[in-house]
Order: C-alpha cells, then structure tokens, then sequence
C-alpha cells in the first residue's frame, strides 16, 4: 500500500501557478487617454495622447497579461475608445477629427470617417449594431448611421465641448455633458507630457428610448435620436459636467462635476437638479456605475472612491494611483474587476467583488472630517494596516451616538 500511495503522488499533476486577486498592472508608453473593456471576453482597449491604441488580454494567472496588437492609424492623440455591443469591432476617435473601426480579433482598420467633425473628437458611443454618437471640442453632437456612411442628427446646443454620453436601452434617448481639461482644473498651463490629454467620459446604458450628454458648460443635453431633433438642456451648474451614469433602474441620472459634486436628476425632469451631494475630492472627472445605487469615481487626486447614491454615502477607498488624475474607469462585464488609467502611464486592476453585497442604511453614522477613507480592496491605500480599526470604529461610533451629533456623509 505504501508503493502504491508513493505512486499516486508521483502522478499527481504539479500545481498550477497561484492566481492573482487582479491582473497585473499594464504599463503603457504614453499616458493613456481612454480605456474600454470587451463586453464578454477579458479583452482591455487603450487609446494613448500618441494616437496609438493597443488591445490586451488581461488575466489573474500571473505574467499571462499580454499585448495582442496595435494601431498608429491616428495622426493625433486618441481621446476615446469603445467596443461595439457585439464586440465584434472597436470604435475610436481621435484629435485629428477621424472615427475610426477596427477589428477586434486582429486590428485592421476596417472603416475610416476622416473630417468626421470640424473640431477635435472628444468621446465617442455605441447605439446599436448600426448607430454611433461622437461629441467634439466644439460641442457638436453627431449620430451615424454606418449602413449610410454618413450622419443623421447633427446639433450644437452646447457652447464647449461634449464630455460625456450615454444612451436607453431602446436608443432612442441621448445624453450629453461638458467638461474642463485637467490643467484647466488646476489652474496652470499643461504640461507638455499633457498634450492632447482629456479626462474621459465612460459610456452607460440610459432608460429605454433617451440618450444623455454631458457637455463643458456645465449642462445636460437631452436629444431624441428616433425623431434626430434637440429635446433641452438642463439649467448651468456650479461646474463643468464630466460623466453621466443611470442608476436606480433608470430613475435616476447622476453627473459627475469638476469641482467634486455628484448633480442627480429625475428621470423625465431633466431641467433641474432633484438632489446634489458634494464629496470630498478635488473633482469628479469620470464615473461609473457598479451597481443601480453605487457608482465609482476617478479624480484628480488619484483616488478612486466608492459612492453610494440615496442615501448618498461615501462608502470608502477602491484603489488609487498615487498622485496622478485619473483619466478614465471601466468594469468588467462580470462586475467583479474595475480598470483605471491615470497620468502614470499605467493600467490598473482593482477587486470590486465585495460592493455588489454592500447594503447602505438611512442611518448615518457621524464620521471624523478629514478622517482616511475605509479600503474597499486589499490594494487599497490602508488595507490591513490596523488590527483593531473596526473595533474602534464601533466605539467612536456609540460615543457619538451617545452624543447625539449630526451625521457627515462625505469623506
């Protein structure tokens, strides 16, 4: 028995390498603008301030994260990517005006629209399997039909540029919103490495037969693509609008703004703003939905916050790029990862497994200002670093109940 037992353990297979919570980081040559991530393959999509756009197959089996190919059809920076809803096909856009499709599987250029728009390209949409949405720097809205070859709705109801889309179920409905450039943020002149940089806008589903744009003077547009006419623009707000996300199974549409505060708006009462919940970050430059109640956000300070909408929450601290604003987010279609890209050059991966469980209360517990945020990942800054965090927590958390303070839902 014991030859037999000494058998059976030479036959065992040797053990497979040690899965990683997350894929390795993807190191770029060139800060990249925009990120997309396939719809149903672990396939990530990168459009760099060069122009160039790469596609990666990205894995949790460590050195597994791999280039499978790359294009410099683009003569100026790529501002925005986006796969098709088949994922057959990857839209980009670029500074140089073109919109250009390339196959997934081996990046030809299939379709090119050169002078699509007469200023720079800013973001770019799927509709449908035969419809796309791009805005511009000069807030120009356009909807193509590729069967035509050519535009079917064109307006230019915002005075800058269009940062952001998203579009119903059904596409008919289209939103848009505006934005300022980073440096503008910051109040200097760009750096040189800036050139051509954009915070990105992520693309998100919108209630059936509406589509939403976000545009940079701080307005939401809504324009009907069924009957390709203008419908309103929402009233100007403190500042420029970066991302639009639906939440609460389309009831709610939440913007995202450069001067850090989530606008929310009804659905069907887009004039007006029905509720507002200022964080506590430099900005609010790219958002994106986890799941109908929490969103993601990237801001200039590098961190990526969790966000619970109504009741309005910061729920802590997904990740972060040390320093560096974040340009653009994208999940998973399993809505078990998040990918960032940011200044550093660098793609990274962040478990987002654990918020699709998290529950938020209308009780609001009283919080330290200023306080760390909770880490929401083990590559969280501050994860595991206290043994006894949570315990202190619910003594701070009797005390002040004991008090009878008033609650802080920002970080």
């Amino acid at each position: 028995m014991a030859a037999a037992a000494a058998a059976a353990e030479e036959e065992e297979p040797p053990a497979g390498p040690r899965l990683r919570d997350t894929p390795e980081d993807i190191c770029l040559e060139a800060a990249a603008n925009a990120i997309a991530l396939h719809p149903a393959r672990a396939l990530l999509a990168a459009g760099d301030v060069d122009g160039d756009v790469y596609l990666y197959r990205y894995s949790c089996v460590p050195g597994d994260t791999r280039q499978l190919w790359s294009s410099g059809h683009h003569l100026k920076s790529c501002r925005d990517v986006a796969f098709s809803p088949d994922g057959q096909r990857l839209l980009t856009v670029s500074k140089d005006k073109a919109i250009h499709i390339l196959t997934v599987e081996d990046g030809r250029l299939e379709t090119r629209i050169a002078k699509a728009h007469s200023a720079a390209l800013n973001c770019v949409l799927p509709i449908d399997h035969h419809l796309l949405a791009t805005g511009d720097d000069g807030g120009e809205l356009k909807v193509w039909d590729l069967r035509k070859g050519e535009a079917i709705l064109e307006a230019r109801q915002h005075e800058e540029y269009i940062s952001a889309m998203a579009v119903d179920g059904n596409g008919k409905i289209l939103l848009t919103a505006r934005y300022c450039r980073a440096w503008w943020h910051l109040g200097q002149a760009p750096c040189p490495s800036w050139q051509g940089t954009r915070v990105a806008a992520p693309r998100v589903l919108v209630p059936q037969g509406h589509s939403v744009s976000h545009s940079g003077d701080g307005t939401m547009g809504v324009f009907n693509i069924k009957r390709r006419r203008f419908e309103l623009l929402s009233e100007p707000q403190n500042g420029d609008l970066t991302s639009v996300v639906l939440l609460k199974r389309g009831k709610k549409v939440a913007c995202g703004s450069s001067e850090g505060t989530i606008y929310l708006f009804n659905w069907n009462g887009f004039g007006a703003t029905s509720d507002r919940f200022a964080l506590r970050a430099e900005s609010v430059d790219c958002m994106v939905p986890i799941t109908e109640s929490i969103v993601c956000t990237g801001s200039l300070d590098g961190v990526i916050r969790a966000v619970n909408i109504l009741p309005n929450r910061v729920l802590g601290c997904v990740g972060q790029h040390m320093g560096e604003p974040i340009e653009q987010l994208a999940v998973a279609p399993d809505g078990q990862l998040l990918a960032s890209c940011a200044h550093d050059q660098k793609v990274k991966f962040w478990d987002i497994s654990s918020l699709g469980s998290m529950v938020v209360d209308e009780y609001r517990k009283k919080k330290k200002r200023g306080g760390p945020l909770k880490a929401l990942s083990s590559k969280a800054p501050g994860s595991g670093e206290d043994f006894f965090a949570d315990l202190r927590e619910e003594q701070e958390a009797t005390a002040e109940a004991a008090t009878g303070s008033d609650s802080d839902d920002s970080d």
